[in-house]
């Protein structure tokens, strides 16, 4: 049957191939269409499209899997949780015995890395893998995983990029040596609890370099905390003195930060919380790499309801490439580029 793109619905299927207006192959016959794909045919501006017969009862049922329980969950969430509780085992060895087993932390980080291919949706995993519970460990694999991505999209290798995964991950080994009732302290810490707890920088950078030979996954856990504009610790030192790596570490450790529920804090809205990156980067944020994040996380918002100021309601349609707070969206049957009108802003998103 042939449908327009704006009535097309997760879980449709291509019955041919689709060509754009210059001949150029878009999607392939068979293709299974949800918001990522939908995207693309609004970006190649097509406006019909073939796809198999669909009963409204097998259109709910896909679209119901696919958001309660995606494709992805059963392979990614076992071994992210089995992450998260090695990183615990890290954790208490690193404090115990001051060094880590490099070959430990690639037994438990390769196989999160060699599955993060199987998940688009960067936003909706984390936040369905994401829990209450054992902050310090799930932090630390949370910013492991964004890194290795983040390092992938501002150009390194494959390769190099897993090395930076691993320098995300060991990041913060050093607050092993910060203790608990500071660490997990639910309340505003004192100035004397704040400077003990700056020193976990210095700290995971020692112990780094006693148990192996890697020195930007060291310094990713010296710098991570430096800021562009000098107000950063532990040495407050700014701009290309810093490691683009702990730059990079930076961006995704202040992102994992605040989409987490802690004792002492909600969770912040996920627009807000790349707007405040945004705001971060023209000072203490390395600025191409602050967009380069913003930028590959903001398509992952396509299809998600959202409501407006105005008290509207409507959806995410397609992402603009510089001014990325302002998507193109459907209110109803409207089609409404927030680029051109600039009267429509987003209050939250649904994820």
């Amino acid at each position: 049957m042939r449908v327009h793109v704006t009535e097309l619905q997760n879980g449709d299927q291509l019955s041919n191939d689709t060509f754009n207006n210059y001949g150029l192959h878009v999607l392939s016959k068979g293709t299974i269409l949800f918001s990522h794909e939908i995207s693309r045919l609004f970006q190649h501006q097509i406006e019909y499209v073939d796809i198999d017969e669909r009963s409204a009862a097998e259109a709910e049922k896909r679209t119901l899997e696919s958001t309660i329980n995606p494709k992805w969950l059963p392979t990614v969430q076992p071994i992210y949780e089995n992450a998260v509780k090695c990183f615990e085992s890290l954790f208490s060895k690193a404090s115990d015995q001051g060094i880590i087993d490099d070959s430990e932390v690639s037994s438990m980080l390769q196989p999160l890395l060699n599955n993060l291919q199987l998940e688009r949706d960067v936003v909706s995993m984390l936040l369905l893998l994401n829990t209450k519970d054992d902050y310090t460990y799930q932090h630390s694999v949370q910013v492991g995983m964004l890194s290795y991505y983040l390092a992938t999209w501002v150009g390194y290798s494959d390769e190099d990029s897993a090395q930076i995964g691993k320098a995300g991950f060991l990041h913060d080994i050093g607050k092993c040596r910060i203790k608990d009732d500071i660490l997990n302290k639910p309340g505003r810490l004192s100035n004397e609890e704040y400077e003990e707890v700056k020193k976990h920088t210095i700290y995971g950078h020692e112990i780094i370099n006693k148990s192996f030979d890697e020195p930007f996954v060291a310094i990713g856990a010296l710098q991570h905390h430096e800021r562009n504009d000098g107000t950063g610790y532990p040495h407050g030192i700014t701009g290309d003195k810093i490691h683009p790596v702990a730059k990079i570490i930076a961006v995704v450790d202040i992102y994992s930060a605040m989409i987490s529920q802690r004792v002492y804090q909600e969770k912040r809205d996920l627009l807000f919380v790349l707007k405040e990156l945004y705001r971060l980067s023209f000072k203490e944020l390395d600025p191409y790499t602050a967009h380069t994040f913003i930028k590959h996380m903001m398509p992952n918002f396509i299809g998600k309801k959202i409501d407006l100021v105005s008290g509207e309601s409507g959806m995410i349609i397609m992402t603009h490439p510089t001014e990325f707070f302002r998507p193109l969206i459907q209110i109803d049957d409207q089609f409404i580029d927030m680029s051109i009108e600039r009267d429509y802003e987003i209050q939250h998103v649904y994820i």
